[in-house]
């Protein structure tokens, strides 16, 4: 019995090793689902109650597919807000942020990237950069607002791709919120360790883009986040350019600016006082 016994667990301990390949090679393989998982069904918009807001539905070209957004503007808005959610779902998820952002003085363009919602293709770094750029010339050259106007806002998956953004134009304002250095960094602190990260193929090197970013800077992130380290954010900041601030909140990955509500809301408010 005891010989079986040691005989089960020398197998159990060799076909570690196996597993881990398998593991390793699955994640890489389908590493997009993952990352990226789209819900393709709109089940709500920005007319459906209780919000009951007029929007503008919007379909962009980008690279021969279809990225498509809601423009909803506020009357006497201050600013602009162009909205980047992260990566999980789609914008009808993101209607209490938009309502959130609209309580606070702005109109929003909320777009997804292709893929997800009503936008068409599938979803990549490239195609996040392309998507982003697009919902930028949206607001530029198509309704023709002023880059003094708009303030750029990512959490999570969309800091990264605001940060790409924001490393190309000169905006009002800069909001990145629980966002990650570069996506291998957040693989480096899971507990598989350093070895898987060597085959993400998406990078977002959010670090190297935010030393590019010459206009006022928000970082926001909780110590809370067990999904993306508070570190990550400390990084950040500590990398960016003046004038740049930070707001520590507290709560989950998902959730915190929800469970830091009202100091989530004085540090957005205290940061455009000081811009």
């Amino acid at each position: 019995m005891k010989m079986k016994w040691k005989h089960s667990m020398w197998s159990f301990v060799l076909l570690l090793p196996v597993l881990a390949v398998l593991l390793l090679f699955f994640g890489y393989i389908f590493q997009e689902k993952v990352l990226f998982p789209a819900t393709s069904g709109i089940d709500r918009t920005p007319a459906s109650p209780p919000f009951n807001w007029a929007y503008e539905e919007v379909f962009l070209e980008v690279g021969g597919e279809k990225t498509h957004g809601w423009f909803i503007p506020l009357e006497e808005a201050g600013k602009t807000v162009l909205f980047s959610h992260g990566n999980a779902g789609n914008i009808a998820g993101r209607l209490e942020s938009i309502q959130l952002l609209r309580s606070m003085g702005f109109s929003v363009f909320a777009y997804d990237y292709g893929g997800y919602g009503l936008s068409t293709g599938r979803p990549s770094e490239q195609r996040i950069c392309a998507d982003v750029e697009a919902a930028w010339n949206y607001l530029t050259v198509d309704r023709g607002i002023s880059p003094a106007e708009i303030v750029l806002f990512g959490r999570s998956l969309g800091g990264a791709a605001t940060a790409y953004l924001a490393s190309n134009v000169v905006p009002a304002a800069v909001i990145l919120e629980s966002t990650f250095t570069s996506l291998p960094g957040v693989v480096r602190d899971m507990p598989l360790g350093k070895f898987p990260s060597k085959g993400i193929r998406h990078q977002f090197p959010t670090l190297e883009r935010v030393r590019d970013i010459h206009a006022p800077l928000l970082v926001v992130h909780s110590k809370e986040d067990t999904l993306i380290p508070f570190k990550h954010g400390q990084a950040i900041f500590e990398a960016a350019n003046t004038p740049k601030e930070f707001l520590e909140i507290r709560g989950d990955h998902n959730m915190g600016f929800v469970q830091s509500m009202d100091d989530y809301v004085a540090g957005w408010k205290r940061f455009f006082e000081t811009i």
